[in-house]
């Protein structure tokens, strides 16, 4: 062998050691970046703006691959987890979806039935009455045959379990074609008696407002102060 040769074997074997080096070299990046990063697990975002104590839904997410060791311990990772419920707060579009931005939609309890009315937006809800609070029901009747006009409390400490969305109401005859002004579908659970109450009131009364009970307060009603009248006020 002539020492072309060698030197030709001797560049050969540094090549290979050179490659064997680069691959190694490799496969440490390799390795170092998945200890930093670790496995990729499924998560959630919010393709919209969701408003406080709204219903969600599945469409209201995009699935989204991140690493595990970045996600906090409060993302969702199962959607099922959360469909159904309510929003506890504002959620923004983009935000990543945790399971302390939800809660359980509040439920019948035995012996109620869910009904819902609506509820004219400017007088009745102004966007204070959410899901979980307690109010007032209260209903303005004509007065017939002469009879003086009265106010009445329809059903008191009623539980709301939901509140739809804004709905613009059609004008009634005779007024102008904008006059039909604004509602919120309102939802209670309430015993049967209740509930027919509601269903009256929302029938024949002239206004049905609710009037919001502060947490933790005695929404009791006395008799003589369910029914009123301006002649009767003293």
């Amino acid at each position: 062998m002539n020492s072309r040769q060698r030197r030709g074997i001797v560049l050969l074997l540094l090549s290979v050691l050179c490659a064997f080096g680069a691959f190694a070299g490799v496969l440490s990046v390799i390795s170092d970046v998945e200890s930093k990063v670790g496995p990729e697990v499924t998560a959630y975002e919010l393709k919209a703006d969701v408003g406080a104590y709204k219903t969600l839904e599945a469409g209201q997410f995009r699935k989204v691959r991140m690493p595990e060791r970045w996600l906090p311990r409060t993302a969702v990772r199962d959607l099922d987890e959360v469909v159904g419920r309510i929003a506890v707060n504002p959620l923004r579009k983009g935000s990543l979806l945790q399971s302390d931005m939800v809660a359980d939609r509040p439920a019948l309890q035995p012996g109620q039935q869910e009904i819902a009315i609506m509820i004219d937006a400017a007088t009745g809800v102004a966007g204070k009455i959410t899901p979980g609070a307690s109010v007032n029901i209260y209903a303005t009747f004509a007065g017939k045959d002469d009879g003086a006009d009265s106010s009445k409390v329809i059903v008191s400490n009623a539980k709301v379990i939901d509140v739809g969305r804004l709905t613009a109401l059609k004008p009634r005859p005779g007024e102008a074609v904008n006059g039909g002004g604004e509602a919120v579908p309102i939802t209670f659970a309430l015993k049967t008696l209740d509930a027919q109450r509601v269903a009256y009131a929302e029938s024949f009364a002239t206004h049905v407002r609710l009037a919001l009970v502060a947490p933790g307060s005695d929404a009791t009603i006395p008799d003589d102060q369910r029914d009123y009248t301006l002649a009767g006020d003293k």
